[in-house]
């Protein structure tokens, strides 16, 4: 049986637990599984459905964002509260995506209400400088310890805006980012974020994948966790490279950690060519810990973007970093606009997680997010299921794979008709999960003992499903 003393990790700060043995699952039994739980889950959502074929007609999909789709359709959601979704069907969901850590502190969360109540009695909207996102910008500054921040709307903006600084600062304009990796939809960011391996190349030297309707610029592209690629790289385009954006844990992929002493090198190779260092926390951020996940493992960047955990639920996000940097935005050679940028809502969600997210309360939930990952890999042990637990800060996943996933090409290489079944068999037994096989659990700060009962509990009877 797994124990939490053998747990094996490469770092303090992150957990990962791969059993010694297991047993392929057969994929008739998985195939047999799957047909049983969606036809359940047709039976049992027809409100879904009728809601679904509404918004086709006004939204392409039926959905506001496309990765909200699935066949035959999606869920649909009517209210929340705390730890909990109601859907249009009337069951009642124990949400563990909450928006990606958007609803770290969970939803309708008094504090974030409060704020936010208080904010509509003076304003919703300035287009001025204000107090309000001075003490924001503060707050932010403090707690991720950069030196400036500047506001915007969304994560996809964030990392749009510290590219462009990047590219003022050393008047280079090649942008590296790792294979698999996601920072957005703005253009050169979809390059290669998750390519058909047909057309991807070779491991160690990826090519850099291009839909017909981008015009991404000079895009490099390198594996996650590989130091000689990212050195032969560097050593052949640095002069034209303005910076490496990558995420410090990726989030696009399940949970992939880098290797001890990766992200180390990562800055000092970019010391030593004169490379922007940029670290996307836009998942990470306070899932991470109080102070995110550069702090926590301990690199710095020279830019972070930040977004869904700092706002409360509001649409929020910022890029910030060192003075130097900043220095650009201030002399108006990258110039940052925006007329919701700092607006008093989106403030009054950044004083809400501040006074929400201490030390102690995300410490207390990660506490339960690791007794998570224990029990589940108990489980794993004792269905020999060819699985592993990985987590960080709050956030897991199971992986299905027998071995650690160190890059792109190692998640390819993960079972996804397992993966498919397992959230298929958790959503129709109340526990939301996002759809695209590759994201993580959260717990956060409205979870309780019983929640992840109820989590762990599911990963056992699923267990028994496939094993049956």
């Amino acid at each position: 049986m797994t124990t939490q003393a053998a747990i094996q990790s490469h770092h303090a700060n992150t957990h990962r637990y791969v059993p010694t043995t297991s047993t392929p699952v057969s994929p008739e039994k998985v195939a047999s599984v799957l047909k049983a739980e969606w036809e359940l889950f047709t039976k049992a959502t027809k409100a879904s459905e009728a809601e679904s074929k509404r918004a086709f007609q006004s939204l392409p999909l039926g959905v506001t964002s496309s990765f909200q789709h699935w066949d035959p359709y999606p869920i649909s959601i009517k209210s929340a509260k705390g730890a909990y979704m109601t859907d249009v069907d009337g069951r009642q969901l124990l949400d563990l995506s909450m928006g990606f850590g958007a609803m770290l502190a969970g939803h309708l969360n008094p504090i974030v209400v409060e704020e936010i109540q208080s904010s509509l009695t003076q304003g919703m909207l300035f287009v001025t400088p204000s107090p309000t996102s001075t003490d924001a910008a503060e707050r932010i500054c403090k707690r991720f310890g950069i030196d400036q921040v500047r506001f915007t709307n969304s994560g996809t903006e964030s990392t749009m805006y510290a590219v462009r600084v990047a590219r003022s600062a050393t008047e280079k304009m090649g942008i590296l980012k790792v294979e698999g990796g996601y920072h957005g939809s703005y253009d050169p960011f979809v390059v290669s974020s998750k390519p058909a391996l047909d057309v991807a190349g070779d491991p160690e030297e990826p090519n850099a994948v291009i839909d017909a309707n981008l015009v991404p610029g000079d895009i490099y592209v390198v594996p996650f966790n590989n130091i000689e690629a990212l050195e032969k790289m560097f050593a052949k385009n640095a002069s034209r490279i303005a910076c490496f954006i990558v995420e410090p844990v990726l989030e696009n992929l399940a949970i992939v950690l880098p290797d001890a002493g990766y992200l180390e090198r990562v800055r000092e190779l970019c010391n030593q060519y004169n490379v922007v260092l940029i670290f996307d926390e836009v998942k990470t951020g306070l899932t991470a810990g109080a102070h995110g996940a550069s702090m926590r493992l301990g690199v710095k960047p020279d830019l972070i973007t930040l977004a869904k955990s700092i706002g409360g639920g509001l649409p929020l996000a910022a890029f910030g970093g060192k003075k130097k940097y900043m220095d650009f935005v201030s002399n108006g050679k990258m110039a940052h606009f925006g007329t919701f940028n700092g607006n008093p809502l989106a403030m009054a969600g950044v004083r809400a997680i501040d006074r929400i997210c201490s030390d102690n309360a995300l410490a207390d939930a990660e506490t339960l997010n690791l007794q998570a990952l224990t029990r589940i890999g108990e489980v794993i042990d004792e269905y020999q299921l060819p699985a592993h637990t990985v987590g960080f800060g709050i956030k897991g996943c199971v992986t299905w794979s027998t071995t650690p996933v160190r890059n792109y090409r190692d998640y390819k290489a993960t079972d996804f008709g397992i993966a498919e079944a397992h959230w298929l068999f958790a959503l129709n037994r109340g526990i939301i999960t996002p759809p695209g096989l590759d994201e993580q659990w959260l717990i956060s700060l409205a979870h309780g003992q019983k929640e992840i009962d109820i989590l762990v509990d599911d990963f056992r009877e699923f267990a028994k499903a496939i094993r049956a």
